[in-house]
């Protein structure tokens, strides 16, 4: 299912499963952007409710240039690691299932492209996603970056923002800095990928909402510590490269992502924990303890 887009420049990408009554509403926004200039890739991963027949009759509409790729089930990741390969333009950007954008999305990614690609040490550029909690609630941004100009992601959430974003890639970083995958598993954290960008790269922050999203109940967002639970192999890598990134030597960070590792990694069934730990000292035996009482203290976070 593909047009013929030669000016494009940017790919929005869309992984879904099981997600035909919502991506109605993603393909709408997209049918009324004020600029053409885009791709519409879409990697479903392995939906049986009449996705593809759906998206057969969209592309056969010829709105828009769209390219659909079909594969097994096999996470989110992996969906996104095959948009990327398929990206043919310079910018890529990941818009969700259950997500929309405003008319002019398009638009306003253009008006700063040429910051980004002209800056070798920015990886894209990161915008607000504006949400809401029920179907006929209001869109609000729940927090403000708290400066302006450019930063890594890491530092953006260290100086206080809690926000949801919007993410505008470069696509050859991207190819650099593939998402996690884990055979025997199906969820693992994009942030793993976007700490290894963190140690290179920064990105533009622009003080707009550029996604529309509404909180659902099959949604990551509410099945989040199931999915961690479910999945501790990649969630114990996770944490084990937080506290290898976090350079400062025992803080409270490094100490606290060190303990997260040894929870996941021991219900992972990962031999030789300590040898693997990024977290090197002489106490590891008492917060290998910790790491007992915490999985504990925090059962409603780590479910079996």
């Amino acid at each position: 299912m593909e047009n013929s887009g030669k000016t494009a420049f940017l790919t929005v990408f869309t992984p879904t499963y099981n997600r035909a009554y919502t991506l109605p509403a993603l393909y709408e926004s997209l049918c009324r952007q004020t600029c053409g200039d885009f791709v519409w890739s879409i990697v479903d991963d392995g939906s049986t409710d009449g996705t593809p027949e759906l998206v057969r009759g969209w592309a056969e509409e010829q709105k828009l240039d769209i390219r659909y790729h079909r594969q097994e089930n096999g996470g989110k990741m992996r969906a996104h690691n095959a948009g990327v390969r398929h990206c043919t333009t310079p910018l890529f950007v990941c818009v969700d299932s259950d997500d929309f954008v405003p008319d002019n999305f398009v638009d306003r990614v253009a008006a700063y492209r040429s910051q980004i690609e002209t800056d070798n040490h920015l990886a894209g550029m990161v915008a607000y996603k504006s949400c809401r909690e029920h179907p006929d609630g209001e869109f609000r941004v729940r927090c403000r970056f708290p400066f302006s100009g450019t930063s890594p992601l890491g530092r953006l959430y260290k100086s206080g923002f809690s926000g949801d974003t919007t993410l505008v890639f470069k696509t050859d970083v991207l190819r650099r800095f593939p998402f996690l995958e884990i055979v025997g598993e199906k969820f693992s954290t994009e942030a793993y990928a976007y700490d290894q960008i963190d140690q290179e790269y920064a990105y533009l922050l622009v003080d707009e909402a550029w996604t529309l999203c509404t909180y659902l109940p099959d949604g990551y967002t509410h099945r989040e510590n199931a999915l961690w639970a479910q999945n501790p192999k990649g969630v114990a890598l996770y944490y084990n490269q937080r506290a290898e990134f976090t350079r400062a030597w025992l803080n409270k960070d490094k100490i606290a992502y060190g303990i997260l590792y040894m929870i996941y990694a021991r219900r992972a069934g990962f031999p030789h924990i300590w040898r693997q730990s990024a977290l090197k000292t002489p106490f590891y035996p008492a917060f290998w303890l910790l790491s007992y009482y915490y999985e504990w203290k925090w059962k409603e976070r780590f479910p079996r």
